[in-house]
């Protein structure tokens, strides 16, 4: 195909995903089944015209890491770690925490009751289920009370680095004991995060000296060499991303005295929007052609297939469910809507597509995945539709 052909695809596609970004906006409908739905589309027009889009699978694995990378640093970026919101930070970590822990267990369990295969095997498939998306959570609480979306906005971002944390231990878990993998993973989580203290005051440093033009986009890509290089040698690589991103948007905490002089400069407020706005437009670009391709990969069939929808099901009243609990346990005031919101999307579908061909469960229908993102979001966009805002609580 033309390369002028191919520009004008990929054009159409950032200004479709902007138009379902406002429609999103407006009517509180997610954008991600709205780029799901274009991307199978866009696979009936090509199997129409017999075209074929090559190098589907290990596109889609680049840009998820890449759109992750972005989300958490994006998410990092929002966070404010001042004393008075401590008690809100340790809510949604704990919140964060046992819904991913409870959910894994329980989703677990069903798969092992139908499918009855090792209790181990259907906890490495359940535990990326277990995981809220930031991503498709945070642009879809504009509309909520400060409050309820301060809340969701730290849970969601929790949720991405300890899904993440716990699906790798859970691998680790495989190569070795119970007791050789918590103490391989604590030792890796901590050196992680002298790595990433150490990465923070270097890029820091650099930010404050570079007075180039181009500046953001050689700190981003160092910080995608790092996080590549840790995955590679298997440490909490996305925890040196939340790190940076804290780092940056609380130096006030880190930087002090004489350490402000060499750390910081007059503009770097305003560079420091600058970065933000930088990955928050990235993010959304790699995000778009994620989901478009993802919703391209899917099998018309797959998704119709009856009991890939009743264990989709299933998986999202375990969801709601769990849910439920916690957020009496975690939150204060009423858990409506926020109940409701807890979309799986970009991170469940790379940690799954992540899981290693041995450890894949026998009888897990294809359309299990895609039907769960669908379900999630919807009933994250009726849950927030019904809901009539009130003042803010917390």
């Amino acid at each position: 195909m033309d390369s002028s052909y191919w520009i004008i695809i990929l054009s159409l596609s950032v200004l479709i995903s902007y138009v379902f970004d406002l429609l999103s906006s407006r009517y509180k409908t997610p954008s991600v089944i709205l780029l799901l739905a274009l991307g199978m589309i866009i696979r009936q027009i090509t199997n129409y015209f017999d075209v074929q889009i090559p190098f589907i699978a290990p596109t889609l694995s680049i840009l998820g890491t890449l759109g992750l990378i972005l989300i958490v640093l994006e998410g990092g970026l929002d966070l404010e770690l001042q004393p008075e919101r401590y008690g809100l930070i340790r809510r949604t970590f704990l919140m964060a925490l046992s819904s991913i822990v409870i959910t894994s267990l329980l989703i677990a369990t069903t798969l092992y009751l139908l499918l009855e295969e090792s209790f181990y095997k259907c906890l490495v498939n359940a535990t990326p289920f277990a995981v809220i998306s930031s991503a498709v959570a945070i642009p879809s609480i504009r509309n909520l009370a400060y409050g309820q979306r301060e809340f969701v906005t730290y849970e969601s971002s929790f949720s991405d680095i300890l899904g993440v944390m716990l699906f790798n231990f859970l691998l680790l878990s495989n190569e070795s004991s119970v007791f050789n993998a918590s103490f391989v993973f604590v030792r890796d989580t901590l050196l992680m995060a002298v790595i990433s203290l150490i990465c923070c005051f270097l890029l820091l440093y650099l930010i404050s000296r570079i007075s180039h033009p181009v500046k953001f986009l050689p700190i981003i890509s160092v910080l995608f060499l790092v996080y590549a290089i840790a995955e590679i040698y298997q440490l909490s690589s996305l925890l040196l991303i939340l790190v940076f991103g804290l780092f940056l948007n609380n130096t006030e905490l880190f930087i002090k005295g004489r350490l402000d002089l060499i750390f910081k400069n007059d503009l770097f407020e305003r560079e420091l929007d600058q970065l933000k706005n930088l990955t928050t437009e990235s993010a959304f670009v790699v995000r778009t052609f994620f989901f478009l391709l993802f919703g391209y990969t899917a099998q018309a069939r797959a998704l119709l297939d009856i009991d890939a929808l009743i264990v989709s099901l299933i998986f999202v009243l375990v969801v709601v469910g769990v849910r439920f609990l916690t957020l009496q346990a975690t939150f204060r005031g009423s858990v409506y809507p926020i109940i409701w919101i807890a979309p799986r999307g970009l991170i469940t579908i790379l940690l799954y597509l992540n899981i290693p061909r041995q450890l894949q469960i026998t009888g897990f229908r294809e359309g299990i995945l895609m039907l769960v993102v669908i379900f999630s979001a919807l009933v994250m966009m009726i849950g927030v539709i019904t809901h009539k805002p009130a003042s803010d609580q917390i």
